[in-house]
């Protein structure tokens, strides 16, 4: 071989050895050596997850699409990142990214087994359990498991996690005081804990957390004093608002120089000076939101050089307006809801319309009010003296030509007529500090910045994801949305009575299993500067998203004006269903007179005396009839009775006469008739306007009915609540008492259950989950939340109606009993139905609330059984239903309750927590039964079920089934009243209670 072909032959083979070893490296680089293990640890994970579209033939660390996918949504993101730099001839998964993905699983316990693992990214998922125990041995840097379902306390454990820098909880379940441990995590620079039901006071231990830089504990349910501040010097970033924490804000404040972003809102407590913020100049956005600060704006605000957002609205500041004249980066202020005096100053009146400044709601003199009404400079009701709407040159020079009766806003969209109502467009009413002054007879203000995104106009308009039927459905295609507060005026009203109405819909959130699903908008409705709806919830009041939901007052109009203000007050989600997505939302508004208006040829003046004339005469009229009334009652025993209390009654509900019942009931036809009980019967019928309604008939050989029918009008009057059935009104003429009821499509909870086959509702397991929770919140509504505290008495299936969705109401407040917060119990005659009645109750006539709670532990196990309780027995060792239940607990066995005719078409997990909560709520002693609000949040996953009170062994023999139903047999042999005190199960048809009318199914 010559020389030259030798050295040819070498450099080939070195040329090809080189290459060999160039793509081994490149092998490696590109994670084409994953070990096996990590590969089955990915397998696993996927399965645990619920992640199935992962393809295994592929090398997750060559940079694939199937493993490293970012779509064009910006909520989807998978990506799997290898770290292929260690010395072991293998790649390493170092950090998982699935987000947006909508996963329907848990957190996987195998992410334990990537032990190069230190980021798991799993936000805006649909995963529920919790934090599992294998996580603790991992060597995580960064846990990011926000919007999600996860649920109970966090686990002690995490503080043993000590590698962890960022932790991100925010918007899901978790609940229970935060555990110390978490003080253990001294690497940590981020927690967020936002949107969840965290409770109990701030644990001391988390001063240990030094290296923090950034706090968000928003949307919680803290109680106590705020966090002290002093170990945390690092901090850049913090979000405390609407949390329950308790003013004022600490002094320890102060040693946070670094801060970039401080939000704090909604404290409770007294008035507090103005936090010491002196040192702060890097500071770009400052809100101090509702923290009862009073006192006057310091000077040193004015060296917060870079600041771009500044809000302290709804404090108690006073005094004249610091001069920030040097804030030249400031995009927005808002000072709305002080009282601030003197003029409002020439810096701000001279700012370019660019700049949103909001001073609405102040007491500014009014000869310092610019000439020209300037767009983004908010002047409603910003002055002092006189009618606060139209106080301002603004208003004051557009004066009321014509007084008006009606105002109908279709708010956020354009004109819609629907029928013989024309609703006004309302397009140009979005704006951080916009007040609509030209519309003539109405207006708007609009306050606030949406904190966490890009802000545009859109960004205060929400429009419909989908289709909402029914004849007005044109008004929930939009609605308007308030990052801060929302106010809608009516002006030019005639003096009167008004009935206000609310048009509310959920359109932003979705009802399907995603992530977009999760979100909670919470807000608070003032009507003329009176708090009327706190912490409300549209989706859950409607019982949904795209429901339809109106919300009536009586509003009386003394000054010609009515309005209604949106108020966002920090609660609720705000990353659903993308950053900065949270706050007030209101589809439409109507304003209609509560009397006739006068004919267009009336002048004003004239229009004015006949307004007093015909209140006289009504007034005259209706005291008339009353004595009428009164006096042909005395005429028997059950009309004296029925008269004297009827007088004591405060109604709130409609007055209907007896020839407007006829005719909706087509005089009482037989072909409308839903049913007949001891009160006596029911009917369908269809009022002039359309409105179909139920029309219970007092009976008149019914002594007990009388009391029953006084006492259901004044319980029930002033009620509202999506999960209590609604009463109209009432009609007592010719003899004649009725109660109109709004009308139920599928009859009652009795009918659907143990109802003729043929006739039933399917009740699948999502519907019986929804029908026990709406009982669990009208309960809880009853006992805790109305303004009136009531014990309803007579909890049943029977007494549980089923509107058109399935959706439950309780109904029949004939037996219900008012319970004084001071008093602990009530000492009354026993009177309810055998089987549904707690035992301290039917045994001694000792009521409380806890009595209802009883009972409603025998409705759920009915509901998941699928049986009466007095009607069932396996054998003749069995009394009921009930005793059934507590041999399957002992013996451990809780499924074989289900209802065999769902087959395996339920959730067990879900399955066994109701029927724990219901063990529980039967529990004989009323102590131990829990509250029915910490029942709904059992059941939402908010809290877990106290199995502590589980122990089937407390039902002694003093509370056996068979020792209760053998004292109900002897006291009914011993009372000379037992029929007017007990009422079997076993003649439900012709029960009291069988005005479960609302169902055109109904046999007749």
């Amino acid at each position: 071989m010559s020389s030259s072909a030798f050295y040819i032959s070498s450099f080939l083979l070195i040329t090809f050895s080189l290459s060999l070893i160039s793509e081994t490296i490149q092998a490696q680089s590109n994670g084409r050596l994953l070990p096996q293990e990590e590969k089955n640890a990915l397998k696993e994970i996927a399965e645990q997850l619920g992640k199935k579209d992962w393809d295994f033939d592929l090398n997750p660390c060559d940079g694939n699409t199937n493993w490293t996918t970012r779509k064009s949504n910006s909520f989807y993101y998978n990506d799997v990142t290898c770290n292929c730099s260690i010395p072991d001839g293998f790649c390493h998964v170092e950090s998982l990214s699935i987000r947006g993905q909508d996963l329907a699983g848990v957190l996987p316990a195998s992410l334990a087994k990537l032990s190069y693992l230190k980021t798991i990214d799993l936000n805006r998922n649909y995963l529920s359990g919790t934090i599992p125990p294998e996580w603790v041995s991992t060597k995580l840097e960064v846990m990011a498991i926000s919007n999600n379902r996860l649920s109970g306390p966090v686990p002690e454990f995490i503080g043993n996690m000590t590698s962890l820098v960022k932790l991100s909880l925010e918007t899901n379940l978790f609940n229970g005081s935060l555990p110390a441990e978490i003080g253990k995590l001294v690497n940590l620079e981020m927690l967020s804990l936002i949107a969840n039901n965290f409770t109990g006071e701030w644990p001391v231990e988390l001063n240990n957390l030094t290296k923090l830089t950034e706090l968000r504990i928003s949307s919680n349910r803290f109680v106590g004093k705020l966090p002290n501040f002093e170990s945390w010097k690092n901090l850049q970033f913090v979000e405390i608002q609407g949390s329950g924490f308790e003013g004022p804000v600490p002094q320890s404040v102060s040693v946070l120089t670094s801060l970039i972003e401080l939000r704090i809102s909604d404290l409770t407590g007294g008035a507090s000076e103005f936090p010491p913020l002196r040192n702060m100049t890097g500071m770009t956005k400052l809100l101090l939101r509702r923290c009862n600060i009073h006192g006057k704006i310091p000077d040193f605000v004015a060296d917060m050089s870079k600041l771009q957002f500044l809000d302290l609205s709804f404090n108690k500041l006073e005094g004249g307006i610091a001069n920030l004249r040097s804030l030249t980066n400031l995009e927005g202020t808002y000072l709305t809801g002080n009282a601030f005096v003197g003029p409002i100053p020439e810096w701000i009146t001279s700012r370019s319309t660019g700049y949103g400044i909001d001073l609405s709601y102040n007491k500014f003199d009014k000869s310092s009010e610019p000439s020209t009404c300037q767009d983004g400079l908010n002047l409603y009701r910003s002055f002092k003296g006189g009618n606060f709407v139209d106080n301002g040159k603004c208003l004051s020079t557009k004066p009321c030509s014509e007084e008006k009766y009606s105002l109908h806003i279709n708010c956020g969209g354009h004109k819609v007529i629907i029928g013989n109502t024309t609703y006004e467009a309302d397009e140009d009413s979005a704006g951080a500090a916009k007040f609509v002054h030209w519309k003539g007879n109405w207006g708007s203000s609009s306050t606030g910045h949406f904190w966490g995104r890009n802000v545009t106009l859109d960004n205060y308009k929400a429009n419909n994801l989908s289709s909402i039927k029914g004849d007005q459905s044109q008004l929930y295609m939009t609605a308007r949305l308030s990052p801060l507060s929302l106010t809608y005026f009516a002006r030019c009203l005639a003096n009167g009575s008004y009935t206000l109405t609310l048009h509310f819909a959920e359109i932003v959130y979705r009802d399907n299993r995603s992530f977009q699903s999760l979100g909670r908008r919470v807000f608070d409705v003032y009507i003329q500067d009176e708090l009327k709806l706190k912490d409300f919830d549209i989706e859950r009041v409607a019982g949904g998203v795209d429901k339809v939901l109106k919300e009536k007052f009586i509003v009386t109009v003394k000054d010609k004006t009515v309005e209604v203000r949106f108020q966002y007050a920090g609660k609720g989600t705000t990353s659903i269903p993308s950053r900065g997505s949270y706050g007030p939302l209101v589809s439409a508004i109507s304003v209609e007179a509560n009397f006739e208006p006068p004919s267009a040829q009336e002048t004003s003046s004239n229009q004015k005396k006949k307004i007093l004339i015909v209140a006289g005469a009504v007034t005259s009229s209706l005291a008339l009839i009353l004595m009428i009334f009164f006096v042909s009652w005395r005429k028997t025993r059950s009309g004296k009775l029925m008269a004297q209390e009827l007088r004591g009654l405060d109604l709130q509900t409609g007055i209907f006469t007896f020839r407007q019942i006829k005719a909706a009931t087509s005089n009482f036809d037989a072909a409308n008739k839903l049913g007949e009980g001891g009160f006596g019967s029911v009917y369908k019928g269809t009022l002039a306007d359309s409105t179909i309604i139920a029309v219970k008939q007092l009976s008149s050989k019914s002594r007990q009915g009388n009391r029953e029918f006084v006492n259901e009008i004044g319980m029930m009057s002033g009620l509202r609540h999506p999960n209590l059935v609604r009463l109209y009104g009432c009609c007592v003429e010719r003899k004649q008492y009725l109660l109109v009821y709004e009308y139920m499509e599928n009859n009652s909870l009795s009918h659907a259950l143990f109802g003729p086959e043929e006739c039933r509702p399917k009740l699948d397991w999502p519907t019986r989950q929804k029908i026990c929770g709406g009982i669990a919140k009208g309960l809880a509504f009853l006992h805790e939340e109305s303004p009136l505290k009531i014990v309803h008495r007579d909890i049943k299936p029977t007494n549980v109606l089923l509107d058109k969705d399935l959706n439950p109401k309780i109904s029949d407040f004939g037996l219900a009993k008012l319970h004084e917060e001071e008093k602990t119990h009530i000492t009354t005659r026993v009177a309810g139905t055998i089987g549904y009645m707690a035992p301290e109750y039917a045994l001694w006539g000792y009521l409380t609330h806890k009595a209802d709670v009883y009972s409603f532990g025998v409705v759920v196990l009915e509901l998941v059984a699928g049986k009466s309780n007095m009607k069932y027995h396996p054998d003749e060792n069995y009394v009921c239903l009930l005793d059934w239940a507590l041999v399957l607990q002992r013996k451990g066995k809780f499924l074989e309750l289900v209802d065999p005719r769902l087959g395996s078409d339920f959730n067990e997990e879900e399955a066994l927590r109701m029927i724990k909560v219901a063990l529980l709520c039967i529990n004989p002693s009323p102590a131990l039964r829990p509250n029915m609000s910490t029942v709904v949040n059992m059941l939402e996953g908010r809290l877990d079920v106290d199995e502590s009170n589980l122990d089937s062994n407390v039902h002694d023999d003093e509370f056996n089934i068979q020792g209760l139903r053998d004292k109900f047999d002897e006291m009914q042999v011993n009372s000379s009243e037992n029929q007017s005190l007990f009422r079997s199960t076993d003649t439900m048809d012709t029960d009291r209670s069988s005005s479960t009318f609302p169902s055109t199914s109904t046999s007749k």
